[in-house]
């Protein structure tokens, strides 16, 4: 029972954090709020946040998947754990104390916006803060280290580490989706002037508690 409830509790963190990146303005909702004003077609935000929700889900995918095909060294899951742990927790502290943003994303021309969002990902560690959760997972399923094939492990990994990106993004889409709409069809620019909000802090935190718990969590 213990299992069940540590691994429903992973899967939810999954969908919490994706629900969390997209209420996050630095993830891009606004841009798709800003494309529909500027070219003056609803259809504009929806394209503008199928562009977001892809070049997430690659950033999720380009950090989840090497972790997959490390997996099959079983002997090495917890070492590998506590590893990405460790560096979640560092990337917290250091965006703690470097609190500006990458300069090299504003130089990203408006018509790219997936490629955007998989930089501001990237660099954020969006990507970063699920490895940790998505290693604890996989520690949830039961696997012979001495019979199980290493292919085997390898792509019941991809598979979950797959499942994880496409929620994770799904959560984030559905997040954000709605704050652009509610901006665009209802709230108007004036609530976005007046209502901006700024999750820096509780991002750099966010990761810091993430690494910590998942430390927590290895034995």
């Amino acid at each position: 029972m213990d299992d069940v409830t540590s691994t429903a509790a992973l899967w939810w963190a999954v969908v919490a954090s994706g629900l969390y990146h997209g209420l996050n303005p630095g993830m891009g909702w606004p841009l798709a709020v800003s494309s529909a004003l500027m070219e003056r077609k609803p259809s504009s935000l929806y394209k503008a946040l199928l562009a977001l929700s892809g070049g997430h889900l690659l950033a999720m995918a380009a950090i989840l998947f090497p972790f997959s095909v490390l997996f099959f060294l079983v002997d090495w899951q917890r070492e590998i754990q506590i590893g990405a742990a460790f560096l979640v927790i560092a990337l917290g502290l250091y965006l703690l104390v470097n609190r500006s943003h990458p300069r090299f994303l504003a130089r990203v021309p408006p018509s790219k916006i997936g490629l955007w969002s998989f930089l501001a990902a990237m660099a954020h560690g969006a990507g970063l803060m699920l490895v940790p959760i998505y290693l604890g997972i996989c520690r949830t399923i039961e696997t012979n280290a001495g019979h199980a094939a290493a292919d085997t492990l390898i792509s019941g990994n991809i598979a979950i580490a797959a499942v994880v990106a496409v929620l994770h993004t799904v959560a984030m889409t559905a997040a954000g989706g709605v704050l652009a709409l509610g901006v665009y069809h209802w709230l108007g620019l004036k609530f976005l002037s007046r209502s901006w909000f700024n999750l820096d802090l509780v991002w750099a935190l966010s990761l810091v508690l993430v690494g910590v718990l998942s430390l927590l969590t290895v034995h």
